[in-house]
Order: C-alpha cells, then sequence, then structure tokens
C-alpha cells in the first residue's frame, strides 16, 4: 500500500540511504544486531517489546518491521497482539499518570489566586 506521508520501502531508498552515511548505517545494522540477539531475554520477547514500543511511537515501518521480525521469531498473533494492548495501556497510562502536572499546576495558581497573582492570557 503506498501512502504519500509514509512511501513505501524500496531499494532505491535503501541504496541511496547507504549512499548518503554508509559508516552510520553500518554501525546502526550492527547495533540493531546486537540489541535483538538472545540473551538474557530471548529474541522473540525483544521484538514483542519492540512491536510494543513501535505502537507507542507510532512508527509505520517500526510496527510491519518489527511484527514481520516477532512472527519470524515465533511469536503468536496472539502474543503480538497482547503486546500491543499492552503499549495502548501504557500510552493510556502515562496520560493519567501525567495529570499530576496539572494538579499540581492548578494547586499552584490557586495558591497565587489568594494573592491576587492569577496570570492573565492576552
Amino acid at each position: 500500500m503506498i501512502n504519500a506521508m509514509f512511501p513505501e520501502l524500496s531499494t532505491t531508498i535503501s541504496a541511496h540511504r547507504q549512499k548518503l552515511a554508509p559508516r552510520q548505517l553500518d554501525a546502526f545494522k550492527a547495533f540493531s544486531r546486537e540489541v535483538f540477539a538472545d540473551g538474557a531475554l530471548p529474541e522473540k520477547t525483544k521484538q514483542l517489546i519492540a512491536v510494543a514500543v513501535a505502537h507507542t511511537t507510532q512508527c509505520p515501518y517500526c510496527i510491519r518491521g518489527h511484527t514481520r521480525a516477532a512472527l519470524r521469531a515465533g511469536a503468536t498473533e496472539q502474543e503480538i497482539m497482547e503486546a500491543i494492548w499492552v503499549a495502548a495501556e501504557m500510552r493510556a497510562g502515562a496520560a493519567y499518570a501525567h495529570s499530576a502536572l496539572a494538579l499540581d499546576e492548578m494547586e499552584h495558581v490557586a495558591g497565587q489566586s489568594s494573592g491576587h497573582n492569577i496570570p492573565t492570557s492576552k
């Protein structure tokens, strides 16, 4: 599927990226291989984490690539969907948790209002 905002990756795009910064791309690929290699966490678990993170960052390339990699690493469709639900909860939970900032600011402004120092918008 072609999308003007997110073009499909192609060998042309990959070759252009390689030509513009070959050392950096090679270093990134080596880093990525190391990060996703089996270690204390197996590759499958790492790919499920990547699927969840890709959904919170909302990167369409990462979503597709890590979903594909998770399947190749043995993840089931149900495991992938559960990872996505974890991401959804974390994203919603972050909005809830950050409400503490708004509550703190409201308390701060309310404290100022007793001294008639309420900021006004212009």
